[in-house]
């Protein structure tokens, strides 16, 4: 009977190898799973940007014109920009032109309210016509006195008195006649014309507003002026030269400018101002440079390229063969 509950000893040795497989087989695959996900990812991709091209200086160099020392640019400006600033504090009551607009010498260009000094001028007429009557009536009192003094009804003092009295209404003549002189000045001032031929270039008031001839402070005061403008047809180029090309450039010298945004387009030129102090902080020295013939072609703050010729007989050459 024993001996059939004892167990085989080969039997005894065998383990039950299905389910220990299966949880190995799930490890090594989890295991597996997370190495993928950590080091099979790709590096990300990076954009590849190529160098920035460096200046050449020999290509600079034989960019330069055969007839040319220097090629500078700079920027086309008004030679006299003018700004029209009232003389005494006033409100405009109309203005008469735009941004833009092309404008005559003696051309009206902004009113202002008169009501008030058309009003001293009346004031101021008034009082000369008082003081004329006043003078017509001593200059009749002294020829009376130089009568009687002739007849010796009157002593020389009465005569004295009423030359005193002409003398004195004659003064008052003229200060009567001042005072009108300068009601009508200020009555004038109310009206601004145009200086000299040209264009407006900005507009800085509106009607109703309020000017000053001078700033008192802040954001909020009244304007200044009124209008900018400016004669087109005297226009510059303003160049900043490096400290080391201003032996290049003289006083006079001939020069050939072709503004950027019209590049088939030349004009001739020449040095009209060399700035008598540098600018420390950028080391370059401001040159103006006068443009002949400018057309509509030519705006104010354009963009244009000066080349500085280097002989004055080239320069009249390679300027004839220009369109």
């Amino acid at each position: 009977m024993l001996a059939r509950l004892r167990i085989d000893p080969a039997k005894k040795s065998r383990q039950p190898v299905g389910p220990v497989l299966l949880l190995v087989m799930v490890g090594l695959m989890a295991v597996g799973g997370v190495v993928t996900l950590v080091f099979g990812r790709s590096p990300p991709t990076r954009p590849v940007t190529a160098p920035l091209p460096v200046a050449d200086a020999s290509a600079a160099s034989s960019q330069l014109p055969a007839d040319a020392v220097l090629t500078v640019s700079g920027y086309v400006i008004p030679r006299e920009r003018i700004e029209l600033s009232p003389r005494f504090v006033g409100t405009v009551r109309q203005i008469h032109v735009k941004k833009g607009d092309r404008v005559k010498k003696g051309d009206v260009l902004v009113e202002l309210e008169d009501d008030e000094y058309r009003a001293r001028v009346l004031e101021a007429r008034g009082r000369l016509a008082l003081a004329e009557a006043n003078l017509s009536n001593a200059e009749a009192n002294l020829r009376r006195a130089l009568e009687l003094q002739e007849r010796n009804v009157e002593s020389a003092q009465v005569l004295d008195e009423a030359r005193r009295a002409r003398e004195v209404a004659a003064a008052e003549v003229m200060v009567a006649r001042g005072q009108l002189a300068l009601a009508e000045t200020y009555l004038n001032w109310c009206t601004i014309r145009a200086p000299i031929d040209g264009v407006i270039l900005e507009r800085l008031v509106d009607p109703n507003e309020l000017v000053a001839p001078q700033s008192f402070g802040g954001t909020r005061g009244p304007s200044t002026a009124f209008v900018a403008m400016a004669d087109l047809n005297d226009l510059q180029v303003e160049v900043d030269l490096n400290e080391a090309d201003v032996s290049k450039v003289r006083l006079g010298q001939r020069c050939r400018i072709s503004p950027e945004a019209y590049p088939e387009k030349r004009y001739r030129g020449y040095v009209a101002e060399i700035a008598p102090e540098a600018n420390r902080a950028k080391g370059t020295l401001q040159v103006k440079v006068q443009v002949e013939k400018p057309d509509e072609f030519l705006t104010p703050e354009l963009t244009a390229r000066v080349d500085f010729l280097s002989d004055e007989k080239t320069s009249a050459a390679a300027l004839s063969t220009q369109p």
